[in-house]
C-alpha cells in the first residue's frame, strides 16, 4: 500500500492551504498585483523597469495601489528581491505607505497563523524596515505585531517572534520613545512575557526583556503610568528578579525617583486599566474564539468549545500563566449587552469558573483568583464598572450549591487578600472590597449577600471570618433565605443547572484551609468541572415560533409544511423544496440563521438514538441515510465545488452545526454509508473550513468526541475511514486514538485489529508512533493495553519505538513494560536494543532488564556478548565525571558504565540463584540421566546455556578492559564479576602450545568440563577443591558450538 500523499499543498506562495480550500481572496488579489508588476518590468533593465512602474503609478489611484501591493507581495515571498522591492516601494509610493500599513494590519489580524514560513519572516523584516524609515503609522503595526506574541507559549515560532519584535524595539529605541502608547504597550507585553521565559535556555531572552522594561520604566515612567493598576500586578509577578526588584522597591518606597509627578503606588492602583492593554495579551485567534463563546454558544452546550480551547491553548505546563490574561480579558473587555445577559448565551461566570478548574498548581490558582478580584481591591463606583466585578460574585453564588469548595476558596481568598495584598494600604483595600459588595447589591446583581456569606455549607471558621470582616452583609447565624435576582429568566435557568450539577460533588462540608491545597485535593478533574446540561429526552412538540417571523413568506410556508408532515417520505420532499429555495439566486442569506434554528428544532428527534443499523447491510445503510436532514448532504455531494450553490449549502450546514453540533458526525456517517457519496469523504474538510471553528483538525476531533459520547458502535464504524481519509489529522497525535480506546470493549478491539491486519486501517506511522505511545503512558490500564495491541497489529519495527524505554518507570508504567517485554523476547537483540535495555536505572524490584538479558543469553549468547562488549568499551572510554554529570541532569535515563556493570552483576546473581536451586547437580553430574529423568536433565541444560554468556570471549575481554581502568571502589563492588575476567586472563597466560591443543579436544570433553567451571561460586560445597583444579579449563572460545553438542549428547 502506497503512503497517502500529504494534503497540505500550498496553492500560493503566501498562505498555507489545502487541496479543497477555495482560493483566498486576499492572496488572489495580491497575486494579481504581482502579475501586473511583473508584466510591466519583464525584460527591462532596472532603470527602465523603474520608469515603467512610475508611469503606471501616475495613471490613477487604482494603478498606484496595484503596483504598491505587487511590490509588497514580492517583498514577502521573494526574500532575495526584498531589499530592491522595498526601495522601489519607497520611491513609488504616494500616500505615505498607508496602503501597505493597512494591508499589513489586515494580514496580522486575519491571516498571520496561515502565513508560510518565508512570508512570516519577511513580514517582520518589512516592519523593521518601515520602523527604520520612520514611516508614520508604523507604531500601530508594531502594536498589532505585539498582539500576535502569545502568552503561555514557548514554542520556537512564538519565541522567535517575541525576540524579533524586541530587537526592533531595542534597535530603534529613539523612534520608540516618540510614541507613548507604544512604550506602554510594549512594557505591558514584555513584563507579562518575562514570566514565561524562566527556564535555563531562555535566560538570555529574558535578560533582554528585563533590560528593555527597566529602561522604559526608568526613562519614561509617566508614559507607562497610563497602563493603570495592572502594571502593579505584572511588576509583582517579576519582582523577584534582582534588577526588577530595584524598580519594585522604588515604586513602593521611593516613587519620586521614577518621576517627580508620581505620588506613589496608590496612584497606579486607583487607575483602571484600559481595555487596549487587557486585549493586547490575547492573540486575535484567541480573542475571536472567546468572543464566539460569550456571544453565540448556548449555556449547556459549551463543553465541546471549552475542550477545543483547552487543547489549543491551555494544554501545556507553560500555559498556566495564560489563565490570568483570559480572566482579566473577560472581566475587563467582554461586557455583554442586556439582551445577551437575559438570553441563554453562555455567561461569563461559567467560563471563569471553568478556567479556575483548569489550574493545576497553587501559584496558577492564586494568580487566577487575584486576576478575578483585582478590580475589587480599589473599586470606585464613580470610575469603575459593575461589569468588572460582577463575574466574581456570580461564580461564588452559582457554585455554592453544586460546588461549595469553589465558593469557599474564593471567599477565603477575598478575606485574606485584604490584609496581605499591601499592608500599608489595608484600609484602602478593605474600602474597595466594601464598595464592590455595596455596588453589587445596589445594582441588584444579588439581592442579598447573607445567603452567600453565612451559608451552612461553608466551614464554621470561614463563616466566622466573613462575619468579622463584613458584618454589614451578614445576617445572624440562622438558616439563609432564598436569594432573589433581578432577571427571572436567569434564575430559572441557573436553578436548573444547579439541580443538574448537584451530584457532581460529594456531600461533604466545604473545608476551609490556610492555603490552596483544597482546590487541588478536592478539585481534581471531576469535582470542579462545570458539567453541561444533558438534554432530557422528553417528547415535546417542536416550537419554531421565535424564528418564523424572520423568514420570508415562501420559506415560512415550506417550514410550516415540514413541521406538519409526519411521514419521512413527505418530509424529504419538503426538505428538497427548501434546499431548492436556498439555492435560488435571490435567497436572502440573512435568514440563514433563523432557518437553521427552525431545522434544528424540527429535526431534533433525528439526532436521538442510534444512527448505525443493528444489522449492517447495503439495504439497511441506505435506509439509515434516508432522513430529511440527509437531503442537504445529498445535494452537497452531487454539486461541483465551483458551483455557487455549493458554498451556500456549506454556509447552511455551518449555521445548522452551531445549533446542533451532532450534524458533524452525521455528515461523516452519510459520506461513508451512502452509495451516492462514495469517494466524497474529503467533502467533510470543506464543511470544517466553513464552520466557525474554521479548522479541520479541531472540527474532526470535536465531532468524533461527540460521536464517542453518543454511539460507540458508530465511532468504531467510522474509524477506518477517518484514519484513511485524514491521516495528517489523525496520525500525528494520540487524541483520536485515546477517544477510541477509552470506550471500546474487547470485541470492538479485536475488530479494529482485524482491520489493521487486512490493511484497511492504519493507526500508527513510523514518524509519530513513538510520540503517541509516550502520550498513552498517562491513560487507563485497559486503554494502554488496547493501544499496544493495536500497535502490535501493525508491521512497525520494534526499533522504531525502543527509545520509549527511557520514559518507563517500573512502578508507574507496568502496562507498557509488560507489552515491551513480551515483544522483545521475540526479537534478536540489536545494538540499539541492548543499549536501551541497559540504560534502564537499576532497582532491586525492577526485573525488566535482567529478565530480557537472561532470555537473550539463552538464545543469542554470541550476539548479546558482542553488543554488551561494545557498550562496555564505549562507556569505559568516556570521562567518568562528565558522564555522571550528564546522567544526573538529564530527564531521560543515560547509559553509564556503572549501570552496565550493575545489570551484568544482577544477571550473574540471577543465574547463580538458579544454579543454587539445583545444588544436587554437583554430586550427580555424570549420572543425572538416571535420576528423575527429563526434569533434572532439563534443569542442567538451561543452567548451562544461560551461564554460557559469561564464558563469551567478548564479554570477558571487555570486563578485563574495564577492570584495568576502573577505581578500587568499583573493583570491590563488582569483584565477583571481575573474577571472571581474572580467570580469562589466567587462561590466556598459559603456554601457547597448550592453548593450541584446546580446539582439538573432543566435544564431549568440552561438554564434560563445563559444569565444574560454572560452579566456582559454591565455596561451601564439598567439591571446592575440584573446582579450583578445574578453573584453568574455564574459557570456551566457540561457545555456541559446544552448547549444541552438549545438548545433543545429553
Amino acid at each position: 500500500m502506497e503512503p497517502a500523499p500529504a494534503k497540505v499543498k500550498p496553492q500560493g506562495r503566501l498562505l498555507l492551504s489545502t487541496q479543497l480550500d477555495a482560493k483566498d481572496e486576499l492572496e488572489e488579489r495580491l497575486e494579481r498585483c504581482v502579475g501586473i508588476v511583473q508584466a510591466l518590468t519583464n525584460g527591462l533593465s532596472e532603470r527602465e523597469a523603474n520608469d515603467a512602474l512610475t508611469a503606471n503609478v501616475c495613471k490613477g489611484q487604482q494603478q498606484h495601489e496595484e503596483v504598491c501591493l505587487g511590490l509588497f507581495t514580492l517583498a514577502l515571498t521573494e526574500s532575495a528581491q526584498a531589499q530592491r522591492c522595498y526601495r522601489d516601494l519607497t520611491l513609488l509610493n504616494r500616500d505615505g505607505m498607508n496602503v501597505i500599513l493597512v494591508k499589513i494590519n489586515q494580514i496580522l489580524m486575519e491571516k498571520f497563523l496561515k502565513l508560510q514560513d518565508v512570508p512570516r519572516t519577511q513580514l517582520v523584516w518589512l516592519v523593521r524596515e518601515l520602523v527604520k524609515s520612520g514611516v508614520m503609522g508604523a507604531d500601530g503595526v508594531v502594536m498589532t505585531l505585539l498582539k500576535q506574541i502569545a502568552g503561555g507559549d514557548i514554542s520556537a515560532k512564538n519565541l522567535w517572534l517575541a525576540e524579533s519584535v524586541l530587537d526592533i524595539l531595542l534597535d530603534q529605541k529613539e523612534w520608540v520613545l516618540k510614541s507613548g502608547m507604544l512604550i506602554a504597550m510594549s512594557v505591558y507585553t514584555y513584563l507579562r512575557l518575562i514570566v514565561d521565559h524562566g527556564t535555563q535556555n531562555l535566560l538570555p531572552l529574558r535578560q533582554k526583556e528585563v533590560d528593555f522594561c527597566i529602561s522604559m520604566l526608568r526613562e519614561k515612567f509617566m508614559e507607562c503610568l497610563i497602563i493603570g493598576r495592572d502594571l502593579v500586578r505584572l511588576l509583582q509577578n517579576v519582582a523577584r528578579i534582582p534588577e526588577m526588584e530595584l524598580v519594585w522597591r522604588d515604586l513602593l518606597h521611593n516613587p519620586q525617583v521614577l518621576s517627580p509627578q508620581f505620588t506613589g503606588v496608590l496612584q497606579l492602583l486607583t487607575a483602571r486599566t484600559s481595555r487596549k492593554f487587557l486585549a493586547c495579551r490575547l492573540t486575535p485567534d484567541m480573542e475571536t474564539k472567546l468572543l464566539f463563546m460569550t456571544s453565540r454558544v448556548r449555556f449547556g452546550q459549551q463543553k465541546r468549545y471549552q475542550d477545543w480551547f483547552q487543547r489549543q491553548y491551555l494544554s501545556t505546563a507553560e500555559s498556566q500563566s495564560l489563565r490570568c490574561d483570559l480572566i482579566r480579558y473577560i472581566c475587563g473587555v467582554v461586557h455583554p449587552s442586556n439582551e445577551v445577559l437575559s438570553s441563554d448565551i453562555l455567561p461569563r461566570w461559567a467560563i471563569i469558573g471553568w478556567l479556575l478548574t483548569t489550574c493545576t498548581s497553587n501559584v496558577a490558582a492564586s494568580n487566577a483568583k487575584l486576576a478575578l478580584f483585582y478590580d475589587w481591591l480599589f473599586f470606585n463606583p464613580e470610575k469603575d464598572s459593575i461589569m468588572n466585578i460582577e463575574p466574581a460574585i456570580l461564580v461564588m453564588h452559582h457554585s455554592m450549591k453544586p460546588h461549595p469548595a469553589i465558593t469557599a476558596t474564593l471567599l477565603d481568598f477575598m478575606c485574606r487578600i485584604i490584609p496581605h495584598f499591601f499592608p500599608p494600604l489595608e484600609s484602602q483595600v478593605r474600602q474597595g472590597v466594601f464598595n464592590s459588595l455595596t455596588f453589587i447589591m445596589e445594582k441588584r446583581v444579588l439581592a442579598h449577600l447573607a445567603p452567600l456569606f453565612d451559608n451552612p455549607k461553608l466551614d464554621r471558621e470561614l463563616r466566622s471570618m466573613l462575619r468579622e470582616r463584613f458584618p454589614e452583609f451578614c445576617s445572624s447565624p440562622s438558616p439563609p433565605t432564598e436569594v432573589k435576582m433581578e432577571e427571572a429568566v436567569s434564575l430559572e435557568m441557573d436553578n436548573h443547572v444547579l439541580d443538574k450539577e448537584e451530584g457532581c460533588y460529594d456531600n461533604t462540608e466545604a473545608a476551609f484551609s490556610d492555603d490552596e491545597e483544597e482546590v487541588n485535593n478536592k478539585g481534581k478533574k471531576r469535582e470542579f468541572r462545570f458539567h453541561p446540561i444533558k438534554e432530557a429526552v422528553i417528547e415535546e412538540p417542536a416550537d419554531i415560533t421565535p424564528w418564523l417571523d424572520q423568514l420570508d413568506d415562501t420559506m415560512k410556508e415550506k417550514v410550516l409544511q415540514l413541521q406538519k408532515s409526519s411521514d419521512t417520505e413527505t418530509q424529504c420532499e419538503v426538505m428538497q423544496e427548501i434546499v431548492d429555495l436556498i439555492l435560488e439566486e435571490d435567497f436572502d442569506s440573512e435568514q440563514m440563521s433563523a432557518l437553521a434554528s427552525c431545522l434544528s428544532e424540527l429535526f431534533k428527534d433525528h439526532f436521538r438514538g442510534d444512527v448505525l443499523p443493528e444489522e449492517i447491510t447495503e439495504e439497511s445503510l441506505e435506509e439509515s441515510v434516508c432522513k430529511p436532514v440527509c437531503l442537504v448532504f445529498r445535494n452537497l455531494v452531487t454539486m461541483q465545488e465551483d458551483n455557487s450553490g455549493f458554498s451556500v449549502l456549506l454556509d447552511m450546514l455551518a449555521e445548522l452545526y452551531q445549533k446542533q453540533p451532532k450534524i458533524g458526525y452525521h455528515l461523516l456517517y452519510y459520506l461513508k454509508a451512502s452509495k451516492a457519496a462514495n469517494g466524497k469523504m474529503m467533502l467533510y474538510e470543506s464543511f470544517a473550513q466553513a464552520t466557525a471553528l474554521g479548522d479541520l483538525h479541531t472540527c474532526l476531533m470535536m465531532d468524533m468526541k461527540a460521536c464517542q459520547e453518543d454511539d460507540v458502535r458508530l465511532l468504531c464504524y467510522l474509524t477506518p475511514s477517518i484514519y484513511s481519509e485524514f491521516p495528517d489529522e489523525t496520525l500525528r497525535s494520540g487524541e483520536l486514538l485515546n477517544m477510541i480506546v477509552a470506550v471500546i470493549d474487547s470485541t470492538q478491539l479485536q475488530e479494529l485489529m482485524c482491520h489493521v491486519m487486512m490493511g484497511t486501517l492504519v493507526m500508527f506511522r513510523k514518524d509519530s508512533v513513538l510520540n503517541i505511545l509516550i502520550q498513552s503512558l498517562d491513560w487507563e490500564t485497559f486503554e494502554q493495553y488496547s493501544t499496544w495491541q493495536l500497535f502490535l497489529a501493525h508491521s512497525i519495527p520494534l526499533e522504531t519505538i525502543i527509545p520509549i524505554l527511557q520514559h518507563l518507570k517500573y512502578k508507574e508504567h507496568p502496562e507498557a513494560l509488560s507489552c515491551l517485554l513480551l515483544q522483545l523476547r521475540r526479537e534478536k537483540p540489536s545494538e540499539e536494543m541492548v543499549k536501551m535495555v541497559l540504560s534502564r536505572p537499576c532497582h532491586p524490584e525492577d526485573q525488566f532488564t535482567t529478565s530480557i538479558l537472561r532470555h537473550w543469553a539463552s538464545k543469542y549468547d554470541d550476539t548479546l556478548g558482542e553488543h554488551i562488549k561494545a557498550q562496555l568499551i564505549k562507556n569505559n572510554n568516556q570521562p567518568r565525571k562528565r558522564q555522571s554529570l550528564r546522567s544526573s541532569s538529564s530527564k531521560l535515563a543515560q547509559l553509564t558504565l556503572e549501570q552496565i556493570l550493575e545489570h551484568m552483576d544482577n544477571l550473574r546473581l540471577s543465574l547463580s540463584n538458579t544454579k543454587n536451586s539445583c545444588q544436587y547437580t554437583h554430586t550427580y553430574t555424570h549420572s543425572y540421566c538416571l535420576i528423575i529423568g527429563d526434569v533434572l536433565m532439563c534443569c542442567i541444560i538451561i543452567d548451562y546455556v544461560c551461564l554460557s554468556v559469561f564464558s563469551q570471549t567478548p564479554i570477558l575481554q571487555a570486563l578485563q578492559h574495564v577492570q584495568a581502568s576502573c577505581d578500587e571502589a568499583h573493583k570491590m563492588r563488582f569483584s565477583d564479576l571481575f573474577a571472571l575476567a581474572e580467570e580469562y586472563e589466567d587462561s590466556q597466560s598459559k603456554p601457547l602450545k597448550s592453548r593450541r591443543k584446546a580446539p582439538a579436544t573432543s566435544p564431549r570433553s568440552r561438554k564434560g568440563a563445563a559444569p565444574p567451571t560454572n560452579t566456582e561460586e559454591e565455596s561451601g560445597s564439598s567439591s571446592a577443591s575440584e573446582e579450583e583444579d578445574s578453573k584453568p579449563k574455564a574459557p570456551k572460545r566457540k561457545r555456541k558450538g559446544s552448547s549444541a553438542v552438549g545438548s545433543d549428547s545429553d
